[in-house]
């Protein structure tokens, strides 16, 4: 599979407080009209999706702005270049960096009803100088950010004990190994995230209603398909061809936005039309719509080592010990400390299961549907409801399954 790009997993702050009310795919508004609790845009500035954007665009792999958000917590009270790159390249405040805390507590408690989330943070560090106590109960209990010493093994065994961990953090999935040419140095943080999230439908996608089809990415395979008929919000840019979907998950507290060309094609151009200016147009048009739906019962997965991102976006200091400060991490971190690397690993599973609970679901009314059939690459974010900051973001290009033959 492709790209997963952890994005807020609302670590990463928005700049305030944002309610974003999802419409129940139970309403039966007249399609014509548009509801009133359309989804709005992505609160303009929020750096979980300009950051969700940039990886999407330049890597098309999965990124977690948690593990940026939680690093930037960590720097907030140094004193230095470190800190103050990490904050312009993340927009925070003090005021968003409590709000990055709150956030995080209030996902953590929805964890289970619109959604199940395995994740782990953590903050490896190899043969540095002794880590601050206050800043590890702070870490800890802030934002759940583990330290994890680096044994004084070569970088296999280095890499393994990240593994290691990231395949726990990921609720027992197994892991993708960390990237083969990372080599820790003396002195080396690296900061790592580890997300499984698996969203609960407001409505399931019947097993009795799968079938076998052709996905057709970068490889041709044959996938179970997964189809469901009802309402949605739902807009086609007749002009920019993309078709957008808003399902939202069971309870409301978020939704997963679907981004399918019309035609069968790669994502470049896709990824090339992609801003924050037009995804807000694209939320803010959709209609409750009769929609036909096919998607591929998939798992999209991905792991990332994150400095050459963070160095164009202007976190160049913090890898280089001699201007980097991180004395908030040790008092004895000057010229020994540097950031290694930034490693993520990923994953988003596309099933068919809707959430359990004492909801009310209205009758649906569904006439003359729109198609809407994902059997070539698309684009999928997770946005929370309440903040309106971005989860996850990633994109489908292929799909295991039996392989027929190659095209895209």
């Amino acid at each position: 599979m492709t790209i997963l790009y952890p994005s807020i997993w609302p670590i990463i702050p928005v700049p305030k407080p944002r309610v974003t009310m999802l419409v129940e795919q139970g309403s039966t508004a007249d399609s014509s009209k548009k509801s009133p609790a359309a989804p709005t845009g992505p609160p303009l500035g929020d750096p979980s999706w300009d950051l969700g954007l940039h990886q999407l665009q330049h890597n098309r792999h999965p990124l977690l702005p948690s593990a940026c958000g939680r690093l930037t917590r960590s720097a907030g009270r140094r004193i230095g270049g470190t800190a103050s790159q990490l904050q312009d390249l993340l927009r925070t405040s003090s005021p968003a960096r409590e709000l990055l805390s709150e956030s995080l507590k209030s996902f953590t408690a929805s964890n289970g009803t619109s959604f199940r989330v395995d994740t782990s943070s953590a903050l490896f560090s190899k043969e540095a100088p002794p880590v601050s106590q206050a800043f590890v109960k702070d870490s800890q209990a802030k934002f759940s950010l583990q330290h994890q010493p680096l044994g004084k093994g070569d970088s296999k065994a280095d890499q393994k004990q990240m593994r290691d961990w990231a395949e726990a953090g990921l609720g027992g999935r197994e892991g993708a190994p960390s990237t083969p040419e990372l080599q820790a140095k003396a002195g080396a943080l690296i900061l790592a995230n580890a997300l499984s999230f698996k969203g609960l439908w407001a409505r399931e996608f019947s097993e009795d209603s799968t079938d076998h089809r052709t996905f057709f990415g970068k490889k041709y395979t044959k996938v179970k398909m997964m189809h469901r008929t009802g309402l949605y919000h739902y807009h086609e840019d007749m002009e920019n061809m993309v078709q957008v979907l808003v399902a939202p998950l069971w309870g409301g507290k978020a939704s997963v936005v679907l981004l399918l060309p019309f035609h069968l094609e790669s994502l470049a151009r896709l990824d090339k039309l992609l801003t924050i200016e037009l995804l807000s147009k694209w939320l803010e048009k959709t209609s409750i719509t009769t929609v036909s739906i096919s998607i591929p019962k998939a798992n999209i997965t991905s792991t990332l080592s994150l400095q050459k991102q963070l160095s164009a976006l202007g976190l160049t200091d913090a890898w280089d010990a001699k201007p980097a400060d991180f004395s908030g991490v040790s008092d004895k971190s000057k010229g020994k400390l540097h950031l290694g690397a930034v490693l993520q690993w990923a994953s988003l599973e596309l099933t068919g299961q809707a959430g359990k609970g004492d909801a009310e679901l209205d009758e649906e009314n569904v006439d003359k549907p729109k198609l809407f059939c994902a059997d070539h690459p698309f684009v999928v974010l997770v946005r929370d409801s309440v903040t309106g900051a971005l989860v996850l973001i990633g994109a489908l290009d292929h799909a295991d399954g039996e392989a027929l033959h190659d095209e895209l």
